[in-house]
């Protein structure tokens, strides 16, 4: 099963959401802030990625961590402050049956989804 992980007023996601409709793709949307996040999620993510991917730098929620969190950010520090603040994750977050990607560009799920002829 193919989840889409993100808040449902970001505009990645929304553009994710509507190739994956267009090319008739049967997914899962996972709303953060309606459904949350999972400990075990979040760290299978951090394990395949690694926090510096998982992590959007850019975000407002980012920036509203103090400057000792976002300096001493490691693997760890990032599974609870993800937990805390599921807004941290670079949107969308892609789960294609346990292979993830973060992020949406249509080249890449182009690639994807005729890797996996889904």
């Amino acid at each position: 099963m193919i989840t889409l992980y993100g808040i449902k007023n970001c505009d990645s996601v929304k553009k994710a959401r509507k190739w994956l409709d267009a090319k008739g793709v049967d997914y899962r949307f996972h709303d953060f802030r309606v459904d949350g996040v999972s400990a075990s999620d979040v760290a299978n993510w951090l394990d395949a990625l690694g926090w510096e991917t998982v992590v959007n730098r850019r975000s407002t929620t980012w920036k509203g961590l103090s400057p000792e969190q976002r300096e001493n950010m490691d693997r760890d520090s990032a599974l609870a402050a993800i937990l805390e603040e599921p807004t941290l994750v670079k949107r969308p977050l892609l789960d294609a049956g346990g292979e993830y990607h973060c992020g949406f560009k249509d080249a890449s799920y182009q690639q994807i989804f005729n890797h996996h002829t889904l």
